[in-house]
C-alpha cells in the first residue's frame, strides 16, 4: 500500500519513482531479502525507523510522523536538510554537467578549495585532495603521512572511531568496530586521556608516559604521524585536554612524524567556539581530515594537507573517480556560506551550551547520569549503573534510546560500552527546539534511578 500525505508533513506519491511505496513491512522485507545483512550490525534501534521527508533539523517517517533529529544522520547534515542553499546549487549544477573527473577541469572543485583553504590556519601551504567518505579520507591521510615521512607506524588512541574500512578499521580503537582479520599493518594504539574513566584517571601526565613509552618500545624510533579526533565522537564524546594534545605534538614531531586531525565529526562549527575542533587544542596540524557535514549529506570529504606533504604523493599515479564531483563540490561550497550567512557556528555555542544545562540539571535527579560532556551540539550523556564505580548500563542506554524516539527525538548510543547518548542535530537547531527536547528527555527518564 501507498501512504499519502498527512497533515503532520508525511510522504506523498508526486515526483516518486515507480514502485516507490511507503508500507514498513514491505520495505523491510526488501531490505532483509536484497541488501547486505551486515546492515544489521549498525543500527540505530531494533526496529529502524523508515524515513521518508526531512526540513532543516526536523524529519518526518513513512506513516507522517515528526521527529526532532539530534543525531543529523550521523551528524552529516550540517546546515539542515533541504537547506534552499544547497538544494538550489545541486539542482543548478545538475542541469549543466553532473560529473567531471580530474583528468579533465571544472570550476566547482578549485573554489570549493579555496573556501575551505580560507578557513584553515594561515601559516601553511594548504592543498586539498577531495574523495568520497570519511574512511577513504582516513586512508588518504594514512598514506600521505607514511610517504611524506617515510616511516610506517601511526599512533592512533583507544576508543577513536575514525571508520570500518580496512585502513580506517584498523586505525579504530573499538574492538565491535574490528572484523576478525588482520588489521592493517603499522598501527599502534595508547590510552585515549578519557577525564571521566580514563585508564589513569584525570590528568594527562599518565597518558603522555604512555604514549612515550610506546615510541620507545614498540617503534624503530621513527614514526609517520598520530591520528586524533578533537573530540571523539563515537567513541563516546571524549573530548581530549588541550595539554595532553601539546605535549604529544612534541612527543610525534621528535619522532619525525606529523599531525594528522580528524574533523570529520567536529569540524564546520559544531563545537561552537571555533570551526574547527583543533582550533581549541592550541595545535595546528599537518593534515586535516573532514567529511559527513561538509557536504550537508552529499558524498563528499577532503583531505588538507601541507603542500610539501602532498607532493610525496606525486612519484607515483593518484585518481579518485568521484572524487571532485562538481555537484558534491557544489552542496559543499553552499553549506560554507550557509554556515557564514546563518550564524551557525555561534547558534551551536548557544543551543549547545542550553543543552548541556537542561542536561546537568536532569543529572542532579537521576543517579543513572554518570557524565554530561562535549562543546557545541557535540554532547554526551554518559548511562551508568553505578554511578560509584562508573559502570556503564548499555541496556538502560538503550532502553533511553527507544523512549526518546517514541517522543518524537530521535539519537544514537555511541561509546566503547554503547552506554553513551549521544546529541549532535544539525546546526540550525532552534531554541524552541531546547523545550521540545527538555520535555521528552524529562519524561524519557521518568522513573529510572
Amino acid at each position: 500500500m501507498t501512504t499519502s500525505a498527512t497533515a503532520a508533513g508525511g510522504p506523498t506519491t508526486n515526483g516518486e519513482s515507480p514502485g516507490v511505496t511507503w508500507d514498513y513491512d514491505e520495505t523491510l522485507d526488501h531490505r532483509n531479502r536484497y541488501l547486505t545483512p551486515a546492515l544489521a550490525t549498525f543500527q540505530a534501534y531494533e526496529k529502524p525507523l523508515l524515513l521518508a521527508r526531512g526540513r532543516r533539523q526536523y524529519l518526518w517517517d513513512g506513516a507522517g510522523r515528526k521527529y526532532l533529529d539530534c543525531i543529523a544522520q550521523n551528524l552529516c547534515i550540517s546546515v539542515g536538510y533541504c537547506h534552499p542553499l544547497v538544494t538550489e546549487a545541486v539542482k543548478r549544477q545538475l542541469d549543466e554537467l553532473q560529473h567531471c573527473t580530474t583528468m579533465w577541469m571544472h570550476p566547482a572543485p578549485g573554489l570549493l578549495g579555496k573556501a575551505l583553504v580560507e578557513r584553515l590556519p594561515s601559516d601553511g601551504d594548504w592543498v586539498l585532495h577531495f574523495v568520497n567518505s570519511g574512511s577513504e579520507a582516513i586512508d588518504l591521510a594514512l598514506l600521505l603521512s607514511r610517504l611524506y615521512t617515510r616511516n610506517h607506524e601511526v599512533v592512533a588512541l583507544r576508543r577513536a572511531y575514525h571508520g570500518l574500512h580496512f585502513g580506517a578499521m584498523s586505525a579504530t580503537g573499538i574492538a565491535r568496530c574490528h572484523q576478525p582479520v588482520p588489521a592493517a599493518p603499522g598501527v599502534l594504539h595508547v590510552s585515549v586521556p578519557d577525564q571521566y574513566r580514563g585508564a589513569y584517571g584525570p590528568g594527562v601526565d599518565d597518558y603522555v608516559n604512555e604514549l612515550g613509552a610506546t615510541l620507545e618500545s614498540s617503534t624503530a624510533g621513527g614514526v609517520a604521524g598520530m591520528l586524533f579526533e578533537p573530540i571523539q565522537g563515537f567513541g563516546g564524546v571524549i573530548p581530549l585536554p588541550a595539554e595532553y594534545v601539546q605535549r604529544a605534538e612534541r612527543s610525534i614531531r621528535a619522532a619525525g612524524g606529523v599531525l594528522i586531525a580528524d574533523e570529520v565529526q567536529t569540524g564546520f562549527g559544531r563545537t561552537g567556539e571555533h570551526f574547527w575542533g583543533f582550533e581549541r587544542l592550541g595545535v595546528t596540524p599537518d593534515i586535516v581530515v573532514m567529511s559527513k557535514g561538509l557536504g550537508n549529506g552529499f558524498p563528499i570529504a577532503a583531505v588538507a594537507a601541507r603542500r610539501e606533504i602532498a607532493a610525496a604523493m606525486t612519484e607515483r599515479k593518484f585518481f579518485n573517480t568521484y572524487g571532485s564531483n562538481p555537484m558534491a563540490c557544489a552542496a559543499a561550497s553552499a553549506v560554507l556560506v550557509a554556515i557564514e550567512q546563518e550564524g551557525l557556528q555561534e547558534n551551536a555555542r548557544r543551543i549547545g551550551a542550553s543543552l548541556v544545562e537542561l542536561l546537568r540539571e536532569l543529572q542532579g535527579r537521576h543517579e543513572c547520569i554518570g557524565d554530561v560532556r562535549g562543546r557545541g551540539l557535540l554532547i554526551g550523556v554518559d548511562i551508568v549503573a553505578d554511578r560509584e564505580t562508573r559502570e556503564p548500563a548499555p541496556q538502560l542506554a538503550a532502553q533511553l534510546s527507544e523512549r526518546m524516539r517514541e517522543r518524537g527525538v530521535i539519537l544514537s548510543k555511541s561509546g566503547a560500552y554503547e552506554n553513551v547518548l549521544r546529541i549532535a542535530p544539525p546546526l540550525c537547531i532552534g531554541q524552541e527546539d531546547v523545550g521540545a527536547f527538555g520535555e521528552a528527555v524529562t519524561s524519557a527518564f521518568a522513573g529510572m534511578p
